[in-house]
């Protein structure tokens, strides 16, 4: 499939889990890629130049710090001098603090919501120009369940995780006459490496086997007891990229084992 050949799809969070599987999803369908994210230096070339080579495309790498709008806005001028454009823009960086609302650290607050929220929205600003220009774009953030429902001791994540729905219903608006959609995709637990690597200290901790933290833990607000996968959610928006999705917007995808239809 070459439905996104010649496009430019720049993904921010996209080191690692479910933002790697975007950007091979869209180079597997033609796009060029910017990657966004942290890691080593050797890892994150390693995954870029697997990109290229798997997929015959072009792939560079922006360091830029979600937390500072001015590296968002100089990450997207970057992807726009090197490729021409910025057609396809995915908000997926993302990081979470746990704590009960009195003693939320208020720097932890101002971080969460920096870039789990903000971040979206000065790349969104950046994007916006050209894609009106050029009379085409697809904006994609990746929300949560937790933009639908709430945990407790999650104030700043579930608070930046409903913003972002109601930041996607008025770009989307805004934009409906520009050929431009803007949508997010609410995930639930998805098998990451990051989540793999928490059941060990799970179980030490509440006394369980791996299965019981899996199926008690993890998955307890997932009705269909399984993870969802990375290739699923990428596959999602891949759809949303295409022309079959071109009157799909201001809409926010639940793809959550049915965690959200109770």
């Amino acid at each position: 499939m070459d439905i996104l050949k010649g496009k430019v799809a720049v993904v921010t969070g996209s080191t690692s889990g479910i933002g790697l599987a975007y950007v091979r999803a869209f180079a597997g369908a033609g796009a060029n890629i910017v990657l966004n994210g942290i890691g080593a230096p050797a890892d994150v070339e390693k995954t870029r130049t697997a990109i290229e080579n798997d997929f015959g495309v072009k792939a560079i790498y922006s360091p830029a710090n979600m937390a500072e709008p001015i590296e968002i806005a100089n990450m997207i001028s970057f992807a726009e001098r090197t490729f021409g454009s910025v057609d396809v823009l995915v908000n997926n960086a993302g990081i979470q603090h746990v704590s009960p609302i009195e003693d939320f650290p208020v720097e932890k607050w101002d971080a969460v919501i920096a870039i789990n929220l903000s971040s979206a929205f000065h790349a969104i600003r950046a994007v916006t120009p050209g894609m009106k220009q050029r009379g085409w774009g697809r904006i994609l953030t990746t929300a949560s369940a937790h933009s639908q429902v709430a945990s407790p001791f999650k104030s700043a994540y579930v608070a930046a995780k409903h913003g972002i729905v109601g930041l996607t219903r008025t770009v989307a608006l805004e934009l409906a006459r520009s050929k431009i959609t803007c949508n997010c995709i609410s995930p639930g637990y998805v098998w990451t490496p990051l989540v793999e690597k928490q059941i060990p200290n799970t179980m030490k901790a509440r006394n369980m086997d791996r299965d019981q933290v899996i199926n008690d833990v993890l998955l307890a607000a997932q009705p269909t007891k399984e993870f969802v996968t990375v290739e699923q959610v990428a596959s999602l928006a891949l759809f949303l990229c295409s022309d079959d999705a071109a009157q799909i917007t201001g809409a926010n995808f639940s793809i959550d084992g049915g965690w959200t239809a109770a």
